[in-house]
């Protein structure tokens, strides 16, 4: 599988080719998270994990601080199609990252 391209996925964040499913939807009302903090997030913020093999298309991890909170998104890129998946969205918890949300911490 080939690697995830950041800017073709960048530029389909910036274009609103965002694929939206109702599974993430929910989530994102019922975890408070609005569309808008999770595009900031695919645009400015870090890509700290990438699933080249993450199936149908490669996916990563990305982090940023919306209103000084941290917020993880994960999502693919089609390359064929050109549009971004976004698959999930969540505040991570200090019990699992260590304090730079960026390092899972060893259990």
């Amino acid at each position: 599988m080939k690697p995830f391209d950041l800017a073709v996925f960048r530029e389909a964040i910036a274009a609103g080719r965002i694929e939206w499913r109702k599974h993430v939807l929910q989530k994102l009302a019922e975890r408070s998270i609005p569309q808008q903090a999770v595009r900031d997030v695919l645009l400015q913020g870090g890509r700290i994990r990438e699933y080249a093999d993450d199936k149908p298309f490669p996916s990563a991890l990305f982090l940023g601080y919306v209103s000084g909170k941290p917020l993880h998104v994960v999502a693919a890129c089609g390359e064929t199609s050109r549009k971004a998946f976004v698959i999930t969205a969540y505040e991570p918890s200090l019990e699992i990252f260590e304090a730079d949300y960026r390092t899972k911490r060893k259990l």
